[in-house]
């Protein structure tokens, strides 16, 4: 199975990252929908789409609208977006004001209820996440892999969120921030990078990748000191744009 990094950056794209958006093609799952769903198009293997939503921030949301010309002529024949219900409203209301973006797409707008069942025999869990106005993490388990993807919270090694994560095969994390702007971390509610890579240690996961990180970076192709994640936690990536990994 294959996951597809499309968009890795945070709060606005750079020359070499689009805000969150990852795939998995051969599922049609996608998680967010950043400037990075402009390449769903690209690596469309299924005629249906289910996004899960961590959040609705601008950042997260906006690509919802790149998918009308496949959703009109038919290459994506169903899509449906996962998310929780105050959420979901705010984007049907705002994103899609006919003041905004005046076409009404076709999605199905489900509100998270409880487990959701994913194609390939997955079984897709969601925690509650402390960030400004709130977020979701997911995790799937399928019979023989799993993956969690945690963005937009501030990593705080509490039972609660190593629980969530543990033993995943991949974990794909949030990392902001270095170390040295951990005040502004916790100031805007996201993670810097040693919370992160403890997290994966006490979590015991397989690998982790890490995303979203501050376009405001002298050198956003490396936006953190991947050594001091790799010292606590050695299986540790950061995720490019384009990245195809297969757990």
């Amino acid at each position: 199975m294959k996951l597809i990094f499309l968009g890795t950056g945070g709060f606005q794209p750079t020359d070499s990252r689009h805000t969150l958006c990852l795939m998995i093609p051969e599922l049609g799952i996608v998680f967010d929908a950043g400037t990075g769903a402009y390449r769903i198009k690209n690596y469309l293997a299924t005629k249906d789409i289910t996004f899960f939503m961590s959040h609705a921030h601008l950042d997260h949301i906006v690509g919802l609208t790149y998918l009308l010309p496949e959703m009109t002529m038919g290459t994506v024949e169903s899509a449906t977006v996962h998310g929780e219900q105050a959420k979901l409203d705010a984007i049907q209301e705002h994103l899609y004001s006919e003041h905004v973006f005046p076409v009404k797409m076709k999605y199905a707008w489900t509100p998270l209820d409880g487990p959701v069942d994913v194609p390939g025999g997955g079984r897709l869990t969601y925690r509650h996440q402390e960030h400004p106005g709130g977020s979701i993490g997911y995790r799937i388990d399928w019979p023989d892999r799993s993956i969690a993807y945690v963005t937009d919270t501030t990593a705080n090694g509490s039972p609660e969120s190593i629980d969530f994560v543990r033993g995943v095969d991949l974990l794909v994390h949030e990392c902001d921030f270095e170390d040295k702007d951990e005040s502004f971390a916790h100031m805007t509610g996201h993670s810097h990078t040693t919370p992160v890579a403890e997290l994966a240690r006490d979590a015991e996961v397989g690998r982790l990748m890490l995303v979203h990180f501050d376009p405001l970076a002298a050198d956003t192709d490396h936006p953190i000191d991947i050594e001091v994640a790799r010292n606590i936690f050695p299986k540790t990536t950061i995720a490019n744009d384009l990245d195809e990994i297969d757990f």
